[in-house]
């Protein structure tokens, strides 16, 4: 049925918007639903860019509507979104974009609404104009992110705020990371170019190349053995910034879905060990089925990284990867269903958490050990707010200063901003126990 996507995009965004369900769990099984690849593209784009940009569409749709739809039609609500963005964002053929939103009102079993629908799309059409002129004096419609969130830029980032937020909203590209163990990245960029797939290295780090299309994982050369992965570039620098020598015991705390861990074993193979731990269980089977595809081997273990006496052998790390839990604020362009889901208290109790975190495994850490701490917020509060106050704190911590020329320096630590190089939105801080 040629309306398909439509329907499903309108399906998982009411569930984002109404029910506050994360895409990531529903993505997947929904696309697998598609036999066709270019359906499967387009029903991703929809849902994609219909919260990407759901602040500026449902202001334009309240102009549109005459009152707001009742709750029991909070269905047709999210189609009309996915309607707008097809018409206005996406420019799509207003002939298609109409008439396929259309037949799905029928396929949803509300008929008496397909005039409605088609009424509402159509003078979006006409008055796109002056629809776009008068929302502009909205700051959550002309960014299309929550007020809150704005305010909190604003505050920390006088002058980057508005590329933050524009960054927030752009397409990502499809970064890979070659596995240096296996390939060059020069052949490997070789190897992409033999079968069609137009690649770029990234200036840095070593091991990242930008696809100039994303394409399916199966088309990638050597994917399923290990020799490439899917990782964005800021995620890439973890390995380099741990600065990994043969011999030494490593801690990959909240190490789900295992990008990092398996970027740490090819950086460096000749550990002694490497312990990869995550609170859930059925998060580190994505860990083990990554280790397993790159024929790399990590202990494994589902614990409570907060509470290290129940599962700590006492021995130290040399090394400490805290990828801390956190709003998840410098991925929004990959993850936009973020912006929907995310409140502003949840900042302070991740705040909380990330201290947390830090002070039950500081202990761990050998002397003369370094912790890397990582985000992918670009709110201070999460990042060299928490780190200043664990400074303050323990006399036996130093940070070991970033000598880069990326990213903002930080009271502590260092920001790369969303967009900047191509990469994602992190904050990274080393800390050297004294």
């Amino acid at each position: 049925m040629s309306s398909h996507p439509r329907k499903i995009a309108a399906l998982l965004v009411h569930r984002v918007l109404d029910q506050g369900q994360s895409l990531a769990g529903m993505l997947g099984p929904q696309l697998a639903t598609l036999d066709d690849p270019r359906q499967r593209a387009l029903t991703q784009e929809l849902v994609f860019g219909t919260l990407r940009w759901s602040y500026r569409l449902e202001a334009l749709l309240a102009l549109l509507l005459r009152k707001p739809l009742k709750k029991k039609d909070r269905d047709l609500h999210a189609l009309l979104l996915v309607g707008l963005y097809q018409l206005l964002i996406l420019e799509i053929p207003a002939h298609a974009a109409v008439s396929e939103t259309v037949e799905v009102v029928r396929q949803l079993g509300k008929n008496w609404a397909a005039g409605m629908v088609n009424g509402v799309l159509r003078n979006a059409q006409r008055q796109s104009s002056a629809l776009l002129e008068t929302i502009e004096a909205s700051a959550t419609a002309r960014w299309s992110h929550p007020d809150w969130w704005i305010e909190r830029l604003q505050q920390d980032w006088p002058d980057n705020w508005q590329q933050i937020l524009d960054a927030g909203n752009q397409r990502p590209p499809m970064v890979l990371r070659v596995n240096l163990l296996q390939v060059e990245r020069d052949e490997y960029l070789q190897q992409l170019r033999s079968a069609g797939i137009e690649a770029q290295p990234l200036s840095f780090p070593g091991s990242a190349i930008r696809l100039d299309e994303p394409v399916a994982v199966d088309n990638l050369p050597g994917f399923r053995d290990g020799r490439v992965s899917v990782q964005d570039g800021a995620a890439q620098m973890c390995a380099s910034l741990l600065d990994l020598q043969a011999g030494q015991r490593v801690l990959d705390a909240c190490a789900a879905p295992g990008g990092k861990t398996g970027h740490i074993l090819e950086a460096e193979p000749q550990l002694e060990c490497l312990l990869a731990i995550d609170i859930e269980e059925h998060r580190l089977r994505k860990v083990r089925e990554n280790l397993q595809r790159l024929q790399l081997d990590a202990d494994l273990a589902a614990v409570d990284a907060a509470d290290p006496q129940s599962w700590w052998d006492g021995k130290p790390f040399d090394r400490i990867l805290l990828d801390a839990p956190c709003s998840a604020s410098g991925i929004a362009r990959r993850h936009p269903d973020i912006k929907r889901l995310r409140r502003s208290a949840d900042v302070r109790s991740l705040s909380q958490q990330q201290q947390r975190l830090l002070e039950a495994l500081w202990p761990l850490l050998a002397s003369g050990g370094m912790l890397l701490y990582v985000s992918c917020s670009v709110f201070c509060q999460e990042n060299s707010d928490n780190l200043r106050g664990f400074l303050d704190r323990h006399a036996d911590a130093g940070e070991l200063p970033l000598q880069a020329d990326w990213g903002k320096v930080l009271p502590v630590g260092r920001q790369l901003l969303p967009g900047e190089h191509d990469m994602d939105g992190f904050y990274f801080a080393c800390l050297i126990k004294n």
